[in-house]
């Protein structure tokens, strides 16, 4: 647990003191108390402290959202993106770009979380059919294809209205530079409420990832952990979403970094993966302000070519992986 929590210290000292623009270590210190030059002061006191923020908010959200879906779906390689909830919320935010003609709160998070709250409802419904109920794979593939007939649908949304594309294209790539931190805390007691969710629900996630039938031999009802789990996974996930735009890899891979050192208990891997999570976001946005040479990478982009390889390595190596 230290070493999380250390993780976590660590990319937010990279996260206000590293950038495109090198500043001395006692000039971002005095920015932090907005003092020294106007220009440090900008930087470091409002953007830098800015995106620091709202990775953090954002890993959270993203974090016990991911480990959220692995638990009530029973399937290791589960998380908001792969299985369609992030194209759910990417899709009420196009409509609500389309529909206000902005990306103000009200276009984003609330058609976001509309979005995210249809998409949850299709996948948790799936993992309880026939069909997908004992079979990770099925689930998954059908959580694919969700998410590719939701992402069409908003492709096909954007390139009808060029003005609507211009709003989009520069979210839906995943940044941590959109928000300023008055917006973002604005939305936190969403985010607030569907950790609380979460955290209220453990016990009986923990009964369910045993299965049905033994959660009900536990006194835990699956249909209300799932219902209960569809409300906590749209609050987190298409908040997230629709305040950062589409991150992937950071839900799915962290709750197995999390398992590997924690073990199989879900009382200490969602509140870890809520620490770590934000942590790898972080750095995935330090990372890109270094490497773009001045002109930026996204977050989204480098977290995926952080999360993919290490995606691979769980696939190849039996999902164990030494940290």
């Amino acid at each position: 647990m230290s070493v999380v929590v250390a993780s976590l210290a660590i990319a937010m000292v990279l996260s206000v003191a590293v950038g495109a623009r090198s500043v001395p270590p006692i000039d971002v210190v005095r920015a932090l108390f907005g003092h020294g030059a106007e220009g440090v002061v900008a930087i470091v006191g409002d953007l830098r402290m800015s995106r620091t923020v709202l990775g953090l908010v954002c890993g959270c959200a993203l974090g016990a959202a991911g480990a959220l879906m692995q638990a009530v779906t029973r399937n290791p390689i589960a998380d908001p993106g792969i299985l369609g909830v992030n194209a759910g919320a990417a899709l009420g935010v196009v409509l609500g770009i389309t529909i206000t003609g902005g990306m103000g709160l009200a276009s984003t998070v609330w058609f976001g979380l509309a979005g995210a709250a249809f998409a949850s409802a299709v996948v948790l419904v799936l993992s309880a059919s026939r069909m997908a109920a004992g079979s990770p794979v099925r689930l998954t593939l059908a959580g694919v294809a969700l998410a590719a007939v939701l992402s069409g649908i908003s492709q096909a949304i954007v390139v009808l209205d060029e003005e609507v594309l211009d709003a989009y294209r520069y979210w839906q790539v995943g940044s941590l530079t959109a928000r300023p931190v008055g917006e973002v805390m604005g939305v936190v007691p969403l985010i607030v409420a569907g950790v609380l969710l979460t955290f209220a629900m453990l016990r009986g996630l923990d009964a369910v990832a045993l299965g049905d039938d033994s959660a009900v031999a536990l006194g835990v009802s699956p249909t209300r952990v799932r219902l209960l789990s569809l409300v906590a996974v749209s609050l987190l996930a298409g908040t997230a979403t629709a305040l950062a735009g589409p991150i992937g890899f950071i839900g799915l891979v962290v709750p197995h970094l999390v398992r590997a050192m924690v073990g199989p208990s879900l009382r200490l891997i969602v509140p870890l993966s809520m620490v770590l999570a934000p942590a790898l976001l972080l750095v995935a946005d330090v990372l890109g302000r270094i490497i773009g040479g001045g002109a930026e990478t996204p977050a989204g982009v480098v977290s995926a070519f952080i999360g993919a390889p290490i995606l691979v390595l769980f696939l190849t190596v039996g999902r164990r992986v030494a940290v």
